[in-house]
């Protein structure tokens, strides 16, 4: 979210961004979305890293509103989405190792671990290793059907 280094921005610059964004999910790119309550802004969230067959959700919570399930929600919620694309099979979580609040969501849902690696620090608090997650389309399917 290399994005967030540029806040506050203007609505200007936020509406050229939001346009950028748009852009680039038609080229194939990432989508970006809020996350609201009650007409309040607690976070985002979206598809980012889009590949064959596989979509990465990424997502933040502002610091007020942490612990009270909204990126569990988001990812779960963009995870049944990503599935009702004909063409994706499988969604990727991935976080920096030191970021234990994202590193509980992947497990919980029921995505399983696929691996470490190196990769840059972008944000304060980072430690420069990367997790990945993965869950599958049947996975998920019998996940879901667990869930009801």
């Amino acid at each position: 979210m290399d994005w967030i280094a540029q806040e506050p921005q203007t609505v200007a610059q936020r509406r050229a961004l939001i346009e950028q964004w748009e852009r680039g999910w038609e080229q194939g790119g990432s989508v970006p979305m809020g996350v609201f309550q009650a007409g309040v802004v607690v976070g985002g969230s979206g598809y980012v890293n889009r590949k064959e067959h596989s979509l990465e959700i990424a997502s933040w919570t502002r610091v007020g509103h942490l612990g009270k399930g909204y990126a569990m929600r988001a990812a779960r919620l963009l995870t049944s989405a990503a599935f009702a694309i004909p063409e994706v099979n499988q969604v990727e979580i991935h976080h920096d190792k030191a970021n234990v609040r994202s590193a509980a969501i992947p497990p919980r849902l029921g995505y399983q671990f696929l691996e470490e690696k190196p990769q840059a620090i972008r944000a304060p608090g980072q430690v420069g290793i990367g997790c990945a997650w993965i869950v599958t389309r049947q996975d998920w399917a019998l996940l879901d059907a667990d869930r009801d």
